[in-house]
């Protein structure tokens, strides 16, 4: 089920390559947004925020092994372009290492710092105990996290985007289940959620192994391969470390405001737990392409095919914008709906407050859609420096604004919600300038050097 990126039709490769992510992203979505669909509905607005709130810390958390693993899969992707099979077993191999020592330090580190964590988010003493305890529970599916991903962007470097799709559609059917049973049928609430979740995220994450390991046979993790060189090892901890800086940055201001959101009360709390996973699902499959892009122009990268590269550009550019248009059509026009699905239609102040942050947002999903390309660029032409910077610039932007204009009495929570889009149109202008100045040089072969 490999896929050679650098030959074919432009347009046809990228999408048949990006559909499976896309979808296989809107399936993890499903792991959250069944959550919150479950606890908000059956539990209560008090169980919704606090599902909500362990949401943004997670995606936090987890955004540190994504970014190992996303970083990781570009050289896997860069090496399998240049055809070198012995390097692409030795960056696995030194891969896996690094990510799973990062792994298990994480998951004793927010064991024991737990209620540090929770303080610092400013968490309501209302639901502060509902939220520990769900959290318990779900900081147990952080190797599940890892396994799924390291596996997930090794498949999709050499261009098998298909069975990550499958596990995961297998895993999310069974979330849905278990949270039915777990919430509904033994009244376990947030934990019973929270059980689900990890539950299902060890299946796809032990099945995606177990798959790569009897069905790809040429990309087994072979034992002389996991005693790694330091060279190999300093190769993928530049990439892995500056890919994972960027998510982690990135999701580290998301928390940030997140500790804004919880300082004006629950209500606010529930509308932005709601609308954030509307947000996230509806420019979700922009991410995912974006990702998709990226391994495009790596194995495109490691072949020397530079022009492929320019013309993948543009098609990937035209793509983007005409799904992000219709999509900011949808979610301005369906807000509220949307916002029903999560919150009862009586919780007239959450509806209003998600209802504001959607229409706000969704207008503006063409600035994130082009924001995933340009890191999903520098990430496959090893500039992975140059996606912190975007990233520095969009979430500075937020966090800075987010608090300012807040503070403004007659703006505001809304002064939160507009500070998205401006970081983000600003993020797109620097990697504009930045790529119109160095395109000349930017695909040049340096492969011994990372930036």
């Amino acid at each position: 089920m490999e896929k050679n990126l650098t030959q074919g039709p432009i347009t046809k490769t990228l999408l048949l390559f990006a559909l499976p992510m896309i979808g296989g992203n809107m399936l993890q979505q499903l792991y959250n947004i069944a959550d919150t669909l479950i606890v908000g509905r059956f539990v209560g607005s008090g169980a919704l925020a606090a599902v909500g709130s362990s949401y943004t810390l997670m995606t936090f958390l987890t955004s540190i092994l994504l970014g190992l693993c996303m970083g990781s899969g570009a050289v896997f992707s860069i090496r399998y372009g240049e055809g070198n099979m012995e390097k692409l077993h030795e960056s696995m191999g030194a891969s896996f290492i690094l990510i799973l020592t990062v792994a298990a330090m994480l998951n004793i580190g927010v064991f024991v710092l737990i209620d540090p964590i929770m303080q610092l988010l400013q968490v309501p003493a209302e639901i502060y105990e509902m939220m520990r305890e769900y959290l318990w529970v779900i900081f147990w599916g952080i190797l599940a996290t890892f396994l799924y991903n390291y596996f997930a962007c090794l498949l999709r470097a050499v261009g098998n985007s298909v069975a990550p799709l499958i596990f995961l559609a297998i895993s999310s059917v069974m979330n849905i289940i278990l949270d039915l049973w777990f919430v509904l049928g033994f009244h376990w609430g947030v934990a019973g959620a929270a059980f689900a979740t990890v539950l299902s995220q060890y299946v796809s994450g032990i099945g995606l192994g177990v798959y790569t390991y009897w069905k790809t046979p040429q990309f087994r993790l072979r034992p002389k391969y996991l005693k790694a060189k330091p060279a190999m090892l300093k190769e993928i901890g530049q990439f892995s470390f500056l890919t994972s800086v960027q998510q982690s940055v990135m999701n580290l201001g998301i928390l940030m405001v997140q500790g804004l959101v919880n300082s004006f009360g629950t209500v606010i709390m529930a509308a932005f737990a709601a609308a954030v996973k509307i947000d996230s699902f509806a420019y979700m499959p922009a991410q995912e392409f974006g990702n998709a892009f990226s391994t495009y122009v790596a194995q495109n990268y490691g072949a020397g095919k530079t022009e492929r590269i320019r013309k993948g550009i543009k098609t990937a550019v035209g793509l983007s914008v005409g799904f992000c248009l219709a999509v900011s059509l949808l979610v301005f026009l369906f807000a509220r709906p949307l916002m029903t699905i999560f919150v009862d239609p009586s919780e007239a102040g959450i509806l209003a407050a998600g209802v504001e942050y959607l229409r706000i947002e969704g207008a503006f999903y063409c600035g994130i859609g082009c924001l995933f390309l340009l890191y999903g660029l520098y990430r496959a032409i090893k500039r992975p420096g140059m996606s912190v910077v975007l990233t520095i610039f969009s979430l500075g932007t937020r966090v800075v604004l987010a608090y300012a204009l807040s503070g403004i009495d007659f703006i505001g929570v809304t002064g939160i919600w507009w500070s998205v889009p401006i970081g983000w149109a600003l993020a797109d202008l620097v990697g504009f300038l930045y790529y119109k100045k160095n395109k000349k040089k930017l695909f040049n072969q340096d492969l011994t050097k990372t930036r």
